[in-house]
């Protein structure tokens, strides 16, 4: 990547993804596609697989706090500065049954020195929601892309 890939927000945002996306094994392995990115925001989809299912026969709310949490990492990670989750918290609002299409959007509303705000909004195929995500994120030491000064915070 060269200095003007860094000058543009945009490109910064998505050179960022795509380097995430390479090594994001947990995401891909449950069949998650990233729609869209931006600075300080992501779009995640995810089709609610049978194995997904609890013993109610509907998604079981550990997959959608992950598909929400994926889009959580992709949107506070678009600034070339490695971040992780400090906290998060998930309110399922809809059962989703097998088959549903889910997408997440997520929403930096804060970002402060080490620290951010994320929400994520998870919908299902007719725009219902379905579950409402919000993540604390921190940066921590380092960078995502390879040709860029490591940081040392």
């Amino acid at each position: 990547m060269d200095a003007a890939t860094h000058k543009d927000p945009q490109a910064l945002a998505k050179a960022c993804a795509d380097k995430m996306w390479q090594d994001d094994r947990a995401s891909k392995g449950l069949g998650m596609t990233l729609l869209r990115i931006s600075p300080g925001e992501a779009m995640i989809s995810m089709v609610v697989r049978k194995d997904m299912t609890n013993g109610h026969g509907i998604c079981h709310g550990g997959f959608m706090f992950t598909l929400a949490d994926s889009t959580f990492a992709f949107a506070c990670n678009t600034y070339d500065q490695r971040t992780v989750a400090q906290q998060c918290a998930v309110t399922f609002l809809a059962a989703v049954p097998e088959g549903e299409t889910l997408t997440a959007h997520a929403v930096e509303r804060n970002r402060a020195g080490r620290s951010g705000i994320y929400d994520v909004t998870v919908r299902d195929s007719s725009n219902k929601v379905v579950a409402e995500f919000r993540g604390h994120s921190r940066t921590i030491s380092g960078r995502l892309l390879d040709d860029h000064p490591h940081d040392t915070n």
